[in-house]
């Protein structure tokens, strides 16, 4: 007798356990399902929003900047620099943000060593500073600017996250900035929609008065 309620007890607790293990599967496989549709879902929202291509990406409204940004082959400088100054929380933060964003060529325009000496640990605080002076509180899309800049009678200045002033003008159809030092950057690519922001690609990195 007491051999056979050993058996059934193992027989009990076997049953359980298979019961157990198939019910996980069962959990695991509706979940993947799940995970499945939600990415199928996802997938057709992004196919069928307006995106504009940057760097050889496209840019989804969707997504926040650094999200569009870490894509395009010809900001893998500018997301190099955001990480070093412990922006990325920030400008994937709600915003909004306009952001003009320097191409890598843009900052291969800057003197020798210019970025090396940017990124390292004890110039974080300066680092931060260029970056920020490339950054508006705000959402403005080209024609913000554009409206600002015919309300001012040919320039309109705006004040950036670092507490700078840039000036902008338009010459022939695009825009150009003007840093405090006197020196210009072109907008090559307007209006590139973020869901927290706009961000507009710029030729020239633009720099804070010394």
């Amino acid at each position: 007798m007491k051999t056979k309620k050993i058996i059934t007890s193992g027989l009990v607790a076997l049953a359980l356990l298979v019961s157990a293990t198939t019910f996980g599967q069962d959990k695991m496989s509706k979940k993947s399902k799940m995970d499945k549709k939600e990415k199928m879902m996802m997938d057709k929202k992004m196919s069928s929003e307006k995106t504009v291509m940057v760097g050889g990406a496209a840019m989804y409204p969707s997504k926040n900047i650094i999200e569009n940004a870490v894509n395009s082959k010809d900001h893998t400088t500018l997301v190099a620099a955001v990480k070093a100054a412990g922006l990325v929380e920030t400008l994937q933060g709600d915003g909004p943000f306009t952001v003009f964003a320097p191409t890598n060529s843009a900052f291969d325009k800057l003197p020798d060593g210019t970025v090396a000496t940017l990124l390292k640990e004890e110039n974080k605080k300066k680092l931060q500073t260029v970056l920020t002076y490339h950054v508006i509180a705000g959402k403005f899309n080209a024609s913000d600017v554009v409206k600002a800049i015919k309300q001012g009678k040919g320039n309109a200045t705006f004040t950036t996250v670092s507490g700078g002033k840039l000036m902008a003008t338009i010459n022939g159809d695009k825009v150009m900035l003007t840093d405090e030092n006197g020196g210009t950057s072109t907008v090559t690519i307007a209006d590139v929609n973020q869901s927290n922001g706009v961000i507009h690609v710029i030729d020239t990195v633009v720099l804070p008065k010394s």
